[in-house]
């Protein structure tokens, strides 16, 4: 028993001597690393960014015009009615001897006056019959006549209001070429076209 008592004493001596041997941990006092990241300071809130104000509006730039130039087509449709005539926009058209029907180059001028009229669509036409000097004053007023109005004929079915055109014949009476040969004949058997309004 005094044994056992002993054993026990002993035990606890060791255990309270273990105890008070272990070596104690120093204090540690730390100095900052200057290499070391710091430690993350403490967020701070930022007041609001207060709107900046609108820029000042420049004042207004003037403009110089740039005068219009007006297309080609333009300037012919404000064109004098006699310089319209004069241009020769519209082109006559020749008849064989004692004829008054289109041939094929006859069909031709007609054709593209034709083009010409329906561009400037408010043009008022007089297409004139003219004859050569050959044959009685009658009979060349009656030939005249039947030339404009085959011209007249021709643009309508090509497309031409017949309320735009009016005929008239002046037989011989004005001779395109005073002349008194075949060459001055063709040039006035023709039907002439005269733009009377606009």
């Amino acid at each position: 028993m005094y044994r056992k008592t002993l054993h026990i004493v002993i035990a606890i001596v060791l255990v309270v001597s273990a105890a008070a041997c272990k070596p104690r941990q120093p204090k540690v006092t730390t100095t900052p690393d200057p290499g070391a990241t710091a430690p993350p300071a403490e967020t701070v809130r930022a007041e609001p960014a207060k709107p900046l104000p609108p820029p000042p509006i420049p004042p207004p730039v003037r403009v110089e015009e740039t005068p219009v130039v007006r297309p080609v087509e333009d300037a012919v449709a404000a064109s004098a009615l006699d310089d319209l005539n004069r241009s020769g926009l519209l082109k006559p058209t020749f008849f064989p001897l004692d004829s008054h029907e289109l041939n094929d180059e006859g069909r031709m001028v007609v054709s593209a006056n034709a083009d010409v009229l329906k561009k400037y669509a408010t043009w008022m036409i007089t297409v004139e019959g003219h004859a050569d000097e050959r044959g009685t004053a009658e009979y060349n007023l009656a030939l005249g006549e039947k030339r404009a109005n085959a011209v007249k004929t021709y643009l309508v079915s090509l497309g031409v209001s017949p309320d735009r055109l009016k005929v008239i014949s002046y037989g011989k009476e004005f001779p395109f070429d005073p002349g008194h040969d075949e060459s001055a004949w063709s040039k006035n058997r023709r039907a002439h076209f005269v733009i009377t309004a606009k």
